[in-house]
């Protein structure tokens, strides 16, 4: 199992971003996802949860009416777009599955939010 995530990096407040993360070694398409985030010095959160079919079931309250998750099962990947980005978005987001053969995480790719 193998996670890529992308499209990450230095925005001014205000301003948008498109996450992607690219997904191989499994049945992608039958296998809701996740992202998820860490800051500096705080926990990990949950941001958004997509089933399979691409319903986000979970989105994170504080990122609701900014921020949405979407997927594409022929190109294995699934897609977090950041708009209206604050600077308490700044952080490492993270996309993961949670198959039978266990939980998988990728790199991260880094989001900061600064003017």
């Amino acid at each position: 199992v193998e996670l890529v995530e992308s499209g990450g990096g230095l925005v001014q407040p205000g301003g948008s971003l498109r996450l992607s993360c690219a997904a191989s070694g499994f049945d992608f398409s039958r296998f809701a996802m996740q992202w998820y985030r860490q800051a500096p010095g705080k926990e990990r959160q949950l941001v958004a949860s997509i089933t399979p079919y691409g319903l986000v079931t979970y989105l994170r309250e504080s990122v609701k009416g900014r921020f949405t998750a979407s997927r594409d099962n022929a190109q294995n990947t699934v897609f977090l777009q950041l708009n209206n980005l604050k600077s308490e978005d700044t952080a490492v987001y993270y996309c993961v599955s949670n198959i039978p053969s266990g939980e998988y995480w990728g790199e991260g790719t880094q989001v900061t939010v600064s003017s």
